[in-house]
């Protein structure tokens, strides 16, 4: 099995000589590609000087995470795709696990890592932690993680299991998978595309999985911070993307609705909290949701929505209400 590890890159010229010798060490027989997004810094040149047994895929302008995989992955030949983030030192044979699931497990089409801190390494990290998951209406969270509450990493996530969603920081999917699904959708530019992708694959039936006995560690928020504004406007505007998307038409609208109203309350509390541009951020994806709406909507896919996609109602309830941080008292409520 043809493994190919791509990391897309964007004026990350420092991060590459940081983190790339860890993958070109640790990656087995795996061809490593970069992509990059015309970057205006010096990555190009330190990759064809430094990096020589990189392979090199040059995009013409700066298509966003999604866009960008969507075009580089064209010339690259594997059988499975690492999708790996720039700024994650990857462990000594970090990939035989999970080519490992790809092999026994052909119904297995996405998987991930875990996913630890690399400030923290003994606690998981926000993005993709150990294995995502939505609730009932589409906020996504994590073993490991559930909003800002991040568990310590103490082998309670050291199985394989099936989840949601993998996280878009170390992502393996099977080739013929990403372009039977013609990859992500470009119109999230970047932020929750690959729990659309994941979504899209659930619905046609394929399986995503986390393997806990593979582990990276993931710096997180270097292309946008968590204190971004146009982060939280990617996030509310893509997560209504995914809703009009996945869902049957009619829990779709109900669910559509009841998120406006949610996120005019999140609109609300960061007003209270003095962070007005987050306030402008949600109230601008709103907008632009409405903008896009009937070419989001002209997406569906005629496939058979998953209708039990979440043991979850509300995350928001059980997390705010009954302050629960951690992954494995969410039965209890």
């Amino acid at each position: 099995m043809k493994l190919a590890i791509v990391i897309l890159n964007w004026n990350g010229a420092q991060l590459l000589k940081d983190y790339l010798p860890a993958v070109l060490r640790y990656s087995g027989n795996a061809e490593v590609y970069v992509i990059d997004n015309a970057s205006t810094d010096d990555s190009v040149s330190q990759l064809r000087e430094h990096f020589p047994d990189v392979h090199l895929i040059r995009n013409p302008k700066n298509l966003g995470f999604a866009g960008g995989y969507n075009s580089g992955l064209q010339k690259v030949d594997a059988d499975v795709f690492c999708l790996l983030n720039s700024d994650v030192e990857v462990t000594p044979d970090w990939t035989l696990p999970m080519i490992s699931l790809f092999k026994t497990r052909p119904e297995v089409a996405i998987a991930q890592p875990k996913i630890l801190d690399l400030r923290k390494k003994d606690y998981f990290e926000y993005a993709g932690a150990g294995g995502g998951f939505i609730d009932k209406l589409g906020y996504p969270f994590c073993r490991g993680r559930i909003f800002q509450s991040i568990e310590k990493d103490d082998g309670q996530y050291d199985d394989i299991k099936e989840v949601f969603w993998a996280t878009g920081a170390c992502m393996f999917i099977r080739k013929a998978v990403f372009n039977a699904l013609d990859g992500f959708d470009a119109d999230y530019f970047a932020h929750q595309e690959e729990i659309d992708l994941c979504w899209r694959a659930k619905n046609n039936g394929y399986s995503v999985y986390y393997v806990g006995t593979s582990k990276v560690y993931h710096l997180g928020g270097f292309t946008l911070k968590n204190s971004n504004p146009n982060k939280t406007f990617l996030n509310f505007r893509n997560s209504l993307y995914s809703i009009t998307k996945n869902l049957p038409r009619a829990l779709a609208f109900r669910l559509i609705f009841t998120r406006l109203i949610l996120d005019g309350i999140a609109a609300v509390h960061f007003a209270f909290q003095l962070k007005f541009r987050h306030s402008l951020a949600i109230l601008r994806a709103h907008f632009s949701f409405y903008r896009n709406f009937l070419r989001v909507y002209q997406k569906r896919e005629k496939s058979n929505f998953l209708i039990n996609y979440s043991p979850v109602k509300s995350i928001v309830w059980s997390h705010f209400v009954h302050g629960v941080k951690n992954f494995n008292t969410l039965g209890k409520y």
